[in-house]
């Protein structure tokens, strides 16, 4: 008598941060085989970002919070991917996820990925389902001066190190706004490096009227305050109101110069300081990943990808969760990754998902996005007219070189009147990142809409990759 195996449906999960890795643990336990893909080294992912192993790092945790979740999350994976229930591809770069017709009712796909750091090499992974799990990336907005060596990305410098375990400069200023400054500037001065000043540009007045909304989220309450009492031990001044106006320095960062800013978000005359300093670590929030989302045609909420209670986008087949469905840190990322698998398995195999399975999880889920939509409101009721410092002269696409009065001229001589135009007039967002980076920066220039633009590629392909066509594996 022969016996055959009945082939387990294959979920691809993209991203290994915490949504991600919530999803394939989830998905896994109920009988869907699982092929995570992550462009990193490790997993983690940005929010538990882990050393290079060659580095030797004794003690990782003193570079995190919530490290135990993390440890619960790492051991997890570990016994999945001993019991041959997770795949875990590492460095692989996912440049397009192809949907094939006729394989099922929702369809097949094939992901592609660019393998190693040098790139020049694809995989492909045909799975019958996809969850993207693919995270945020900064909102970069110019200013003069931003582009001297010593500026960097708020999470830039975090990664930098966490990852390799190494400062940006010895004496910092972190500016911008939005609730990454916290734990930069701590890890930061915790790390070693004098932390002059962290240089918030919205109004405590304006957190203070959404006391309820706090309420509802204690845990994060006490994270905060345990960020406020580091600032404190490491004597890191706290200037809120204010807005960095000018980088200063000749081949590289020397000072900073922040100002006061009115009601109206724009700087009160005569409060302008310089802050001596090697390095800025600047950031202004977060934008949520879409790429993948919308080379696969699913709809959008804004910035955000729509998903349903299930975390199902649009598209059959295709779930999403984290922060590429909106920004709101690691634990709303965990629920709604840990929704997600579960929805997919029990699709997957067949069966209708019950969701008094994740009741716990909704509730995390709802009550954080809440939080994080009244942290939002709070962070943005300060307005802040930072285009009207960019002069002329600055430069806002690195990539192509493009200037801020260059882009006016495109809107006020040409008649631009949206970003695309922006671009084909200026080349701005033409370069390597294809506007990844200067988007939004861009966008506000030109007083334009910042418009997510649909790529065909979520990264930059070689050619040699196109002309040979990878065959796919299917995972067992």
């Amino acid at each position: 008598m022969t016996t055959t195996t009945e082939r387990r449906p294959v979920l691809a999960v993209i991203g290994a941060g915490p949504a991600g890795l919530a999803a394939a643990l989830a998905a896994a336990a109920r009988g869907v085989r699982v092929v995570l893909i992550d462009s990193a080294a490790e997993a983690g992912g940005q929010f538990y970002r882990q050393p290079a192993r060659g580095l030797g790092a004794r003690r990782p945790q003193a570079l995190h919070h919530q490290w135990r979740v993390w440890e619960r999350l790492r051991a997890g994976l570990d016994d999945q991917l001993a019991a041959g229930r997770v795949t875990h591809l590492s460095d692989r770069h996912v440049w397009c996820v192809e949907r094939e017709s006729g394989r099922s009712s929702a369809g097949g796909f094939t992901v592609h990925a660019l393998l190693g750091p040098l790139q020049e090499e694809s995989v492909a992974v045909r799975a019958d389902a996809v969850l993207l799990a693919t995270g945020g990336y900064e909102k970069v907005l110019p200013f003069p001066g931003w582009t001297l060596p010593g500026v960097v990305t708020a999470g830039g410098a975090q990664a930098l190190l966490k990852g390799g375990l190494a400062l940006p400069g010895r004496t910092a200023v972190v500016a911008g706004t939005g609730p990454l400054l916290l734990p930069v500037a701590t890890g930061l001065a915790a790390a070693g490096a004098q932390v002059v000043a962290l240089v918030e540009s919205a109004d405590p007045r304006s957190f203070v009227r959404r006391s309820k909304a706090w309420a509802a989220a204690p845990a994060k309450l006490a994270e905060g305050a345990g960020f406020a009492a580091q600032l404190l031990r490491h004597r890191v001044s706290v200037m809120v109101r204010h807005a960095v106006l000018e980088a200063y320095g000749t081949e590289r960062l020397e000072s900073v110069g922040v100002v006061a800013l009115d009601a109206e978000g724009r700087p009160v005359p005569g409060t302008e300081r310089r802050l001596p300093c090697d390095t800025l670590a600047v950031g202004h929030g977060l934008l949520p990943h879409t790429d993948l989302a919308e080379g696969l045609g699913c709809r959008l909420d804004g910035p955000n990808v729509r998903v349903d209670d299930e975390q199902r986008t649009d598209v059959p087949g295709v779930w999403a969760a984290g922060e590429t469905t909106g920004i709101g840190g690691a634990a709303l990322s965990l629920a709604e990754g840990h929704i997600a698998g579960r929805s997919a398995a029990a699709r997957l195999t067949g069966g209708v998902p019950d969701p008094r399975e994740w009741t716990r999880a909704a509730r995390v889920r709802t009550r954080l996005r809440a939080f994080f939509a009244a942290l939002d409101d709070a962070y943005a009721a300060t307005p802040v007219r930072w285009t009207e410092q960019v002069t002329d002269e600055t430069v806002v696409c690195r990539c192509e070189e493009v200037t801020a009065g260059t882009v006016r001229e495109a809107v006020g001589a040409l008649g631009a009147g949206d970003l695309r135009t922006v671009k084909l007039l200026t080349r701005a967002g033409m370069g390597w990142c294809q506007g990844r980076m200067c988007e939004a920066g861009v966008a506000g220039v030109a007083g334009c809409a910042l418009v997510p633009g649909r790529r065909l590629l979520a990264r930059p392909v070689p050619l040699g990759v196109l002309a040979a066509p990878t065959e796919p594996t299917t995972p067992q």
